[in-house]
């Protein structure tokens, strides 16, 4: 064997699992397509993620937490959820918790570089992860011993566990001839930081709107002017989500101000525009043999519920914690048994909240009358209905 684990991927979800199992007696092996500069460098890509309290515990356990600056994680304290334009907004508010932040907000380049640092010392530390950079995987198959890739060099290495983590729309998976319930929601998300006029008391917004939806994460002060900042998500059709993105920026400023109905008083882009299809999957299985996945490549959700990456570190923390009780007992690290015991809990952990998920947003983007008065009705009930609100923060907060 080459290896006891080929991780495929080296985003943060892939780093982190490689983290995680560092410094137990385990051979662990990344491959990425990325050269290892921009692995070590990596580019602003727009997004911020929104972390639950749990997933902050275990970037702290894998050393990522410290690896960030602390005036670039900016607390969540609440969450509004809003239709239309009925100022009404049902709040879930971190009194509902027990932590006086319901999570944190940082960008994920940030997470990707903090991940790849901490990889970096422990390679040097415990000598056992090799990073294969600029290049890809292009055939995989597994059998009872372990499982098998060739490069797009033509080496071919062995291991005796392959893990995905190579995106939601994972070749890797796709090789090992597992489908996947993809569900393409025909819009794209413009995403940008912004300053603005008014405040926004560290409150997330998502507001469903008609023929829009937008979703304000609440940043800290912008470091050169000290202006209110935040990230700003628009979900449009392509076309519109294009021309938002190239238009010039004072008709940019003048068009995002309108669209929040100038609820944040004017506001002025603050970097670059970045647009991402929505897409959302689930795969049908999650492993196979000698087979399993992790971060977007074993569920890629809808961003409405924030909870991507924290799930991503969810399956991380699942399949390390089998892995590490296998291998500390000196037992096979990747038995059909171990691995099944990885997608059932994951996929309970995940899987009900993507349905649900689906639902939320089919109803709260269908603009008929009758679908108009339902969800401003359900938002009321919801904002009445404390028990609702109070499962809600927790999984918010991750608890």
């Amino acid at each position: 064997m080459d290896a006891d684990i080929i991780i495929v991927g080296a985003g943060p979800a892939g780093l982190c699992l490689a983290q995680s199992l560092t410094g137990c007696g385990l051979r662990i092996m990344l491959v990425e397509q990325q050269a290892e500069t921009a692995l070590e460098a990596p580019e602003f890509d727009g997004r911020e993620i929104a972390l639950t309290q749990h997933s902050a515990t275990l970037m702290r356990q894998l050393g990522l937490w410290e690896r960030i600056a602390p005036d670039a994680l900016a607390p969540l304290r609440d969450a509004r959820v809003m239709d239309g334009s009925d100022p009404f907004a049902m709040v879930i508010g971190h009194q509902l918790g027990s932590q006086s932040e319901l999570g944190w907000l940082v960008s994920n380049h940030l997470i990707r570089q903090a991940a790849w640092e901490a990889v970096a010392q422990s390679r040097e530390q415990h000598q056992d992860i090799d990073v294969l950079s600029g290049t890809r995987v292009v055939a995989l198959q597994t059998d009872e011993q372990g499982g098998s890739v060739t490069l797009d060099d033509q080496r071919r290495l062995r291991a005796r566990l392959v893990v995905a983590a190579d995106s939601r729309f994972s070749t890797t998976r796709r090789m090992m001839g597992i489908a996947a319930h993809m569900h393409d929601f025909g819009k794209n998300m413009l995403v940008c930081c912004m300053t603005h006029e008014k405040p926004h008391d560290y409150a997330a917004w998502e507001w469903f709107g008609y023929g829009q939806t937008l979703a304000l994460l609440p940043m800290n002060p912008d470091p050169q002017s000290g202006k209110y900042r935040s990230s700003v998500v628009i979900t449009l059709d392509s076309r519109a989500i294009e021309r938002l993105k190239t238009c010039n920026e004072s008709e940019f400023n003048a068009e995002v101000a309108q669209r929040f109905e100038s609820r944040l008083g004017t506001m002025q882009l603050s970097g670059s525009r970045h647009s991402y299809p929505l897409v959302a999957v689930f795969p049908q299985r999650l492993v196979a043999q000698r087979f399993a996945c992790v971060g977007d490549a074993a569920v890629g959700m809808h961003p409405v519920t924030a909870h991507g990456f924290n799930f991503g570190l969810l399956s991380v923390e699942g399949l390390s914690t089998l892995i590490k009780s296998a291998q500390a007992a000196q037992a096979d690290i990747a038995t059909d048994a171990l691995l099944q015991r990885y997608a059932r809990r994951q996929a309970r952990a995940t899987l009900p909240l993507f349905l649900a998920t689906r639902l939320v947003v089919e109803l709260y983007t269908h603009d008929s009358t009758p679908a108009r008065l339902l969800r401003k009705g359900l938002l009321r009930l919801g904002d009445a209905f404390v028990p609702l609100k109070r499962s809600i923060a927790q999984s918010l907060s991750g608890m």
